[in-house]
């Protein structure tokens, strides 16, 4: 009996020591059912990142420390016009980035991502052990590299390409199962991977993206078989030149249909308009509700800390 359960305990090691033990803060899927656009949104604090951030795409919580994917836009896309090797607009030029932050905003490590005309990193997920970064061509329908960074080393290692634009991905450590979102997240990509992180077999065919209510920007694991991601749309009324309205929200989807199974307006803005899901999100649960943290901002960004409660 003792020694079945020193071997229950040796067991119980190993998994939290290879980062797929489930933790507390990684489900945020039952929190978020919790959520409507009823729930009370109360501000905890700002914190502002005393290094120039260039523009923002992933934000990943590890221990006390942020870490930020951003892309340094150094030469913007021109539109072809036409599509031409069927590209609309050339590659530009830039660097990508993934910041380590300190809980008051100071920049610790400066880690670069990419090569050549792929330099913009994406949304990005912690599994607990590695954080998985893409880092596509800042045009649809490209290429990407898929990264895995250990982030106490802040060392990459790339761990396969992808014939498309990869925007953001998430880790389902239930299934072992790597998922993608597309440029604008129109398409939902998934890689069942090997030991060593790397795909097992041929990609599944890329899914459609059912719902048009928001384009993703980031996106985290929730719970087995499920993500929650944030992004925004811009809404006009059609024909007219009134004002736009840029709208954000966060969906809650289920990765094996790709479909969302709560969808939750966020109803705040920065003071000059941004909607706070513009950019990146984290999430951890929060009492009876969650705690979010969002960077909407380019260049001098700052990240806004809530609380959602029901209600």
């Amino acid at each position: 009996m003792r020694s079945l359960f020193r071997s229950l305990l040796l067991g119980c090691a190993a998994l939290a020591a290879s980062g797929v033990a489930a933790r507390a803060e990684d489900d945020l899927s039952a929190p978020f059912l919790k959520l409507t656009r009823a729930a009370a949104w109360r501000p905890v604090a700002t914190i502002p990142l005393d290094f120039p951030t260039f523009h923002p795409q992933g934000l990943a919580r590890v221990g006390d420390r942020f870490l930020l994917s951003s892309v340094d836009i150094q030469e913007r896309p021109q539109s072809f016009g036409a599509l031409r090797d069927g590209m609309d607009r050339s590659a530009g030029r830039g660097q990508g980035h993934v910041f380590e932050v300190d809980g008051q905003g100071h920049l610790l490590r400066d880690l670069k991502l990419g090569e050549g005309d792929i330099y913009h990193p994406g949304g990005m997920d912690f599994d607990g052990t590695f954080l998985w970064v893409p880092v596509a061509e800042y045009r649809p329908n490209s290429h990407s590299i898929i990264y895995r960074v250990d982030p106490r080393s802040m060392q990459a290692e790339e761990m396969f390409r992808v014939p498309d634009h990869v925007g953001g991905l998430v880790m389902d450590r239930a299934s072992g199962t790597l998922h993608g979102v597309s440029w604008g997240s129109r398409r939902f990509y998934s890689w069942k991977l090997d030991a060593a992180g790397h795909p097992a077999g041929a990609a599944e065919p890329p899914r459609e993206n059912p719902s048009f209510y928001v384009d993703y920007q980031d996106c985290h694991a929730a719970a087995a078989g499920r993500m929650l991601c944030g992004g925004l749309n811009v809404y006009r009324p059609a024909g007219q030149n009134g004002p736009a309205l840029a709208l954000g929200g966060l969906d809650l989807v289920d990765l094996a249909r790709g479909t969302p199974l709560r969808q939750l307006p966020v109803e705040l803005w920065t003071e000059s308009g941004l909607p706070m899901t513009q950019n990146p999100f984290a999430a951890a649960p929060e009492g009876n509700g969650m705690r979010f943290w969002f960077a909407p901002e380019d260049d001098r960004t700052r990240i806004y800390v809530f609380d959602a409660v029901p209600r």
